[in-house]
This record gives structure tokens, C-alpha cells and sequence, in this order.
């Protein structure tokens, strides 16, 4: 008699948990987008890629900006790297590019085109994202490939993933393209799962590409591989890189510094060493962690 009445106690505790999380899940569910479309918004024409910012203000909370006043100009097939310290507005930056937020004041144009009075979705399918934490999703590689572009025949996602070196690695995989990924992809190693993320990229061809740390939590071997394919991913498309990798830095048409929400220096890489300013100081302090990483080879 007294199992049933504790087993019932237990299925009612876990009842009680159940519903507290259903409900939150359905809040989530019916939370109403602050981003939406205007009443019968075109969708955005075929993007060239020059992306001007006419003195945006941002602010996630009220009389709090966390970009100050931008108005600059990203001409069409530039590579820009964005750095800065850690909270200066980076990420934000990429953020309202893709109009994940409205901006407080001012206006984001993709060439000429004010990007609130277009289809988000119209402007979000012509970019490409690379994370530095990609999401890869339960399904097959293949599958996972595809996902920027469910039309591409096998034969193009092969070629992606060999312009990004991923296809040697998958071949050698128990079923190759066809190898089950798990949740959030954690039956492939970090490098693994960042070589699928750019196969991904380039399948979806973006006229913008966004890359937010993308090198950040690969080792130096497959970092490499990277770079071989970021020059074809890059070329003649307009890209926005985060990245505290020196060599992705070094290669940008220009580098914007960001300081608390400003943009406080803006030039090639020499130029701004030249300055001696913040972006000469963030870059001795990276050349620093990595000498001090690499062992002393020379040694008896």
C-alpha cells in the first residue's frame, strides 16, 4: 500500500516541474519580436554590399548607449575587422547589420536602402554568419550543410567543404556526409564543428559575411586551414570580422577600433601601429599572450 502512495507523490513532484517549465516554454513561444516587418515591406533587392552607418545610437536599456553616434561608410567587397576591448560594442556592431535590434537613432543603409523599411528576412538570407560557437543541429552533415542553402545538389556541398578543408576530415568519418551529428554537434571536436560552420557559409554564397570570433576556440592547425579558406570565402564579398587573431586583423582593407561605444581610430594595419594609440597597445598585448604560449624552440 505504501509504494503506490510514494510513487504518486514522486509523479506529482515531477508533474509540478513539467508544468512550471511548459509555461515558461510558452511564454517564449508568444513573445511578440520587437524587429518586425512594416505593412507590406518589399524585400531587399540583390545586395552589392556597401553598408553605411549614418550616426546610429544603440541602447539596450534607456539613456544607456552602448554605440555612441557611428556614421561611416563599408564600401562593397571590403574586409573590415572590428577590435576593441571586451563590452566596447563589437558584437552589437555585426548585430545591427543584420537587424537582430532596432537601432535607437540614426539609420543602417545596405546600398542606399534603409534596412528597417525591407523584409528581415529578405536582408538576413543575402548575409552569412559564422559564430564562435557554431550551432550545428541533429541530422546528418550533409544535412547540416545544407541548411543555408536546402536547394544545393550533393556535388556543391562537397565542393564547400572542400574549399574549407572539412572534407577530408568527414570522409574519414564512419559514414562520410551521411555521419549523424548529435545535438549541438558534441560527437565532433571544436575545429570540427568550426570547419562545418564555414562549408555552411560558403554553400549560402552571402553578398555579407559576418564572422564573430570564428577563429577563437581552434588550434593552430586547423586555424590555418581556416585562413586558406577564408581568402576565398572573403574575396569580393563585403565582410565584418571580430576576431582577436592577428592574422585575420592584419589582412583587413581597414580596422575600425572601438572604444566604449566610439569609434576612436580607423585605418590599415600599419597605419594604426604607427599612431601608437589603443589598437597599438591591444596588439602588443596579443603579440605578448602568444609568444609566451609558443615554447622557446631553440633550446638545448
Amino acid at each position: 500500500f505504501f509504494e503506490p502512495i510514494r510513487q504518486i507523490i514522486t509523479q506529482y513532484t515531477a508533474l509540478q516541474r513539467a508544468m512550471a517549465g511548459g509555461t515558461r516554454g510558452f511564454e517564449l513561444l508568444d513573445t511578440v519580436s520587437d524587429v518586425r516587418d512594416q505593412p507590406e515591406a518589399p524585400p531587399m533587392p540583390v545586395i552589392r554590399g556597401e553598408i553605411a552607418f549614418n550616426h546610429v545610437t544603440f541602447e539596450y536599456i534607456i539613456d544607456q548607449p552602448i554605440l555612441k553616434d557611428i556614421d561611416l561608410v563599408i564600401h562593397p567587397g571590403e574586409t573590415i575587422a572590428l577590435v576593441g576591448p571586451t563590452g566596447a560594442g563589437k558584437t552589437t556592431f555585426v548585430n545591427l547589420v543584420a537587424r537582430l535590434y532596432e537601432i535607437s537613432h540614426g539609420s543602417i543603409t545596405i546600398d542606399g536602402n534603409d534596412i528597417r523599411e525591407f523584409q528581415q528576412r529578405s536582408i538576413s538570407t543575402q548575409m552569412g554568419v559564422v559564430l564562435q560557437d557554431p550551432f550545428l543541429f541533429s541530422g546528418s552533415i550533409h544535412e547540416n550543410i545544407l541548411f543555408g542553402r536546402p536547394d544545393a545538389t550533393f556535388d556543391e556541398v562537397v565542393a564547400s567543404a572542400q574549399i574549407v578543408g572539412a572534407h577530408n576530415f568527414i570522409m574519414h568519418l564512419s559514414d562520410g556526409y551521411s555521419t549523424e551529428v548529435t545535438e549541438r554537434g558534441m560527437n565532433l571536436s571544436v575545429g570540427q564543428r568550426q570547419l562545418i560552420s564555414f562549408a555552411r557559409a560558403i554553400l549560402s554564397d552571402p553578398r555579407i559575411l559576418i564572422l564573430d570570433e570564428a577563429t577563437a576556440n581552434i588550434d593552430t592547425h586547423t586555424e590555418r586551414i581556416i585562413q586558406e579558406a577564408l581568402r576565398e570565402l572573403l574575396k569580393g564579398r563585403t565582410s565584418l570580422v571580430i576576431a582577436h587573431r592577428l592574422s585575420t586583423i592584419r589582412d583587413a582593407d581597414r580596422i575600425i577600433v572601438l572604444e566604449n561605444g566610439s569609434v576612436v581610430e580607423m585605418g590599415t594595419h600599419e597605419e594604426l601601429l604607427s599612431k601608437g594609440n589603443l589598437y597599438t597597445r591591444l596588439y602588443t598585448m596579443a603579440s605578448t599572450n602568444v609568444n609566451e604560449a609558443v615554447p622557446n624552440q631553440n633550446t638545448e
